[in-house]
């Protein structure tokens, strides 16, 4: 039976995963193990659930817990439940819970890359991506057009930071993910053809007949900015570019994935 916490200040022991704790403190790198994530309303949160998270607390408005909480509750066992008035509350996450309930969560260990890829055909590499809702929207893509896996470079975003989590609806619990090297020549080894998303003399247009011949193929994804480094560019099988119209010469980096991963499904 889940224990409810009345807290009437932001000072209450327990509540600061939801507040004081930064990210970097939340994934705690020097012991991953003991690693948080906050998933924010039901859906998400029974999404999680259905893929193994394990749940360690709850926050949520005093209303939602015989609401829109209460099939999360059932399902999260013998945790704190901390509850307080809707003011309090927007104080202590710095925003009004328009959702109702934050779920902080055990994270899991990285899987290998060798397991990550082992069954994959489609996979999406994230290459310095470090905005958290390009980030969200990525796996939300990926997840619903059929990539098979992610793949991210030490230099990008958390995947489970609270917003990239909230803009994905919780697709990055539905599709494997993992922490890669910086060298994305490392996925050949795996039987994959590297296709760099650029802008170069030399680039193919997605819709060449060859890249959906591939078996299995890496799409590599860089920042909207600077795009992917000229390295990473010259390491690829290919460079491919959505062909673009009025005068336009990219798209966003989570809109150019989307239609990255609808064209070589």
């Amino acid at each position: 039976m889940a224990t409810i916490i009345e807290i009437s200040s932001l000072q209450h022991p327990g509540v600061e995963v939801f507040s004081a704790l930064t990210e970097r403190q939340l994934r705690n790198t020097l012991e991953p193990a003991k690693g948080l994530f906050v998933a924010e309303s039901p859906k998400v949160i029974h999404v999680a659930l259905d893929a193994g998270y394990e749940p360690v607390s709850l926050l949520c408005e005093r209303r939602h817990i015989e609401g829109d909480a209460r099939s999360v509750i059932q399902r999260c066992g013998d945790i704190p439940i901390y509850t307080g008035e809707r003011d309090l509350l927007a104080q202590l996450t710095g925003y009004t819970l328009t959702r109702g309930v934050l779920c902080a969560m055990r994270r899991k260990s990285p899987l290998p890359v060798a397991e990550v890829c082992r069954d994959a055909r489609r996979v999406v590499v994230i290459k310095g991506v470090t905005d958290t809702t390009n980030i969200g929207a990525i796996f939300r893509s990926a997840a619903a057009l059929g990539m098979d896996a992610v793949l991210l470079t030490p230099d990008s975003c958390d995947p489970l930071n609270r917003r990239s989590v909230r803009v994905s609806m919780g697709s990055v619990f539905l599709v494997p993910w993992t922490w890669m090297s910086d060298d994305v020549q490392e996925l050949k080894a795996y039987g994959f053809h590297t296709l760099a998303m650029a802008l170069t003399d030399d680039s193919v247009p997605l819709d060449d007949p060859r890249l959906k011949q591939l078996k299995r193929l890496a799409l590599v994804m860089g920042t909207e900015g600077d795009g992917l480094p000229k390295n990473t560019i010259g390491s690829c099988d290919y460079v491919v570019r959505i062909p673009m119209a009025h005068g336009v010469d990219s798209l966003n980096v989570a809109a150019a994935t989307a239609v990255a991963c609808w064209e070589l499904r």
